[in-house]
């Protein structure tokens, strides 16, 4: 039985096929402007990755600030629910999850089984975002890559008091002016993100074990600060972390499908 997952983000679309419990292929995209033209090119990519055509699919669950009135999808669900369902199934153990997408960053805990217990979301700014981060590379000149290079080779991270992605840009760019060490900014600027995702995890008790979801999480300076932060190591996740919710949505589909099939 070969399914499907969509997350339509504010950033990015991304789409797994899964057949049974297998992952037969993944893709990313950017996002455009229409949900809809989003979700037929990542599916489509990813189609074209595992062989396969529209036809094949038995059924397709969205997620995201996209998922609803897309065409082909049957089915969505909140990424709430679908980051926890395709992290739990990356690694079981997981009792909390840090989950940093383009506008809106989570923090979420599970049960043994996987299940959503609580969760806490900062979608009112940008602040601890990827937007964030865009702003921050914007003011420092530089690729979202070469900002957690600077980050890992600072000792000494300058404090960033702005938590509002103007006002911080702004606090940057005076930081550079004054001839600080723009690995110290960038070092800094992890610092705070940190500790803001620290804010709302402490709220509802740090649980080990830890992991990331979302395209931040392969920012291995965000992971070292938030590992200072948190007090504990933020595991690996044997997929990429950003497909994370699309797996969710896919394992959903999955459930949909055999539902379906059992009372046809």
């Amino acid at each position: 039985m070969i399914v499907c997952g969509c997350d339509l983000g504010s950033a990015t679309g991304k789409a797994v096929i899964l057949k049974d419990d297998k992952i037969l292929s993944w893709a990313v995209t950017n996002s455009t402007r229409s949900p809809e033209i989003t979700a037929q090119t990542v599916l489509n990519d990813a189609l074209e990755k595992a062989g396969l055509s529209i036809s094949d699919v038995e059924y397709v669950v969205g997620t995201g600030y996209g998922r609803a009135g897309v065409s082909f999808i049957q089915d969505n669900m909140s990424e709430i629910t679908c980051h926890a369902r395709g992290a739990h199934w990356s690694y079981p153990d997981a009792r909390m999850i840090v989950d940093i997408g383009g506008q809106d960053c989570k923090v979420i805990t599970l049960s043994n089984q996987g299940k959503v217990l609580e969760f806490s979301m900062n979608d009112k700014c940008a602040a601890g975002t990827g937007r964030f981060f865009e702003a921050m590379t914007r003011a420092l000149d530089c690729t979202i890559d070469e900002l957690s290079e600077l980050a890992l080779a600072s000792d000494n991270p300058v404090n960033i008091t702005k938590q509002c992605s103007v006002f911080a840009e702004s606090e940057v760019v005076t930081l550079i002016n004054t001839g600080v060490d723009a690995k110290d900014i960038a070092a800094g600027i992890h610092d705070s993100i940190a500790r803001r995702i620290h804010s709302m995890a402490y709220k509802m008790g740090i649980k080990p074990d830890v992991v990331m979801t979302g395209g931040c999480a392969r920012n291995k300076a965000l992971t070292k600060y938030l590992e200072i932060h948190l007090g504990v190591e933020i595991k690996d996740l044997s997929i990429n972390p950003q497909i994370a919710g699309a797996l969710g949505a896919a394992l959903f589909a999955r459930d949909r499908a055999l539902k379906k099939a059992a009372n046809a």
